[in-house]
């Protein structure tokens, strides 16, 4: 899952973005609101986090511009504010959720899995395509004598690419999806990715592989 996180908080950024990549999310984090509603107009996101109290536009501003432009990505609201007024502006404006400062990384965590699950287009919590089956809570990639936990960039590549089943993505798309439009990763790393999980899948006894198309990209497939 890649989420969108604007906080102008250096500590609480870099804290709340390693727990959440921990957690296997993938993850851009911006520090004001006008990065913030670039990147959320741009890409495609399965959740977005807004800090309230931002530079640029505020939280609330970012969300009410993103809902009249028609993104209906499900929306988490930060703030150290908690009064009623303004979980009540920030519910009005489209939040699908409210969370004030400060609170746990555990209700955090809670938070986002439980807006996720809102989504417009529901996603289930297991994964399936073939006789494989990719657990998005424990990480297991499963095939049909066992199974193996998979570390974490195996494992976002692998949901990428089990989420677009039948679409062939490009090295490019890859890379901006796993490892963000800022990253210093070399496109090669793709491919060393992509190698890994061809060896997980023929040793997990998989009828699913990735087939390569010159010049297009990669997706799944089901072999006879």
């Amino acid at each position: 899952m890649k989420l969108l996180y604007a906080e102008d908080e250096k500590s609480m950024a870099e804290a709340v973005t390693d727990i959440l990549q921990y957690h296997k999310f993938i993850v851009d984090t911006v520090d004001n609101g006008n990065d913030a509603y670039a990147y959320a107009a741009s890409g495609q996101y399965d959740g977005i986090i807004l800090d309230i109290m931002m530079p640029g536009m505020n939280g609330i501003e970012v969300l009410t511009k993103l809902r009249r432009s028609g993104n209906k990505a499900p929306i988490l609201l930060l703030t150290a504010k908690a009064e009623v007024e303004d979980r009540v502006a920030g519910l009005d404006a489209g939040a699908d959720d409210y969370l004030p400062k400060p609170f746990s990384m555990k209700e955090l965590l809670a938070r986002v899995r439980a807006m996720l699950r809102r989504r417009e287009t529901f996603t289930p919590d297991v994964l399936t395509f073939g006789n494989i089956a990719l657990n998005m809570h424990s990480f297991e990639l499963i095939g049909p004598e066992h199974s193996v936990v998979l570390p974490k960039l195996e494992y976002q590549v692998m949901e990428l690419l089990m989420l677009n089943h039948g679409i062939y993505l490009s090295t490019e798309d890859i890379l901006t999806k796993v490892w963000g439009y800022d990253t210093d990763a070399e496109i090669g790393i793709v491919w060393v990715y992509l190698s890994y999980l061809r060896r997980r899948l023929s040793a997990l006894q998989a009828n699913v592989e990735i087939h390569a198309k010159r010049g297009i990209g990669y997706t799944l497939e089901v072999v006879s």
